[in-house]
Formats: C-alpha cells, structure tokens, sequence
C-alpha cells in the first residue's frame, strides 16, 4: 500500500476537488496513458488494485508509471460517537485527483494489450476514464 514516509501534518483539511487539473495532464513517460473524467479521492487501496490488474494483463512486459500518490490523510470519527472531542485518527491516505489528470501510463507493449490492460485498471478505479496516447510533436 502507498503511504507517505513523513508528514509536515498528521491530520489535513478536506479541501476542495474544483477545477481541472493541468499539471500532470499530458502523457510524458510512456506511449499510453489513462486519464481522469472525474474528481475523486482515490485510496491507496484502489490505486494498488489497477496497478495489480495492470501487472498481470502485461506480464511482466513493458513499462508502467504511477502518476498520483496519496499524501492526504483522511480521518474519520469512530461509529455511534458523540460530536465533539476533536477530530478522529487517521483511516486511509487518497489522492486527490481532478478531472484531466493522467493516472497510470505504459510503454513497451502493442496498443491492443496496453488498451485492454487499461480498461481492466479502469475497472477498478471509482471514476470514469479514458486511454489516452502520447501526442507526437514534430519539430
């Protein structure tokens, strides 16, 4: 599971998920990438998932790159508790993804395999999303 080593903060805010994301937004490591349509929090667990289901459909071919980590720790309250006493332990770590946000991308193996690997990986994720290929500019 992705946790991250250390935090500035052991508890953060929930923030907001508007907007587009740019950065991280274009293809830059593989020739396929898999891109976001909606926002999310997407859990550690559920990144591990597609990228287990990404491994196996390419056998051990090719190349795959993460391009998201969860460095938000999310805290729940524990059930039947009263309001009040501060704010609960630490459940899980998300990532915070906003539409536009390329997630995994992959190189090495033909379109066919890389489309379908990415649709299985699809299937375990919480949002839609949509296999993308690398842009080739010409100088």
């Amino acid at each position: 599971m992705l946790t991250p080593k250390r935090l500035k903060y052991r508890k953060s805010q929930r923030g907001n998920r508007r907007g587009l994301d740019y950065a991280g937004s274009d293809v830059s490591f593989g020739e396929y990438g898999l891109k976001a349509l909606e926002q999310c929090w997407m859990t550690s667990r559920q990144i591990e998932a597609a990228r287990v289901a990404l491994t196996r459909h390419v056998k051990r071919g090719g190349k795959i790159w993460i391009r998201i980590f969860p460095d938000k720790p999310v805290s729940k309250k524990p059930l039947e508790t009263r309001q009040g006493k501060g704010k609960g332990p630490t459940e899980f770590y998300a990532a915070v993804i906003r539409p536009g946000r390329i997630l995994f991308e992959i190189e090495g193996v033909d379109r066919k395999i890389a489309e379908d690997a990415m649709r299985l990986a699809a299937q375990k994720l919480p949002i839609r999303t949509k296999f993308v290929e690398r842009e080739v500019t010409h100088a």
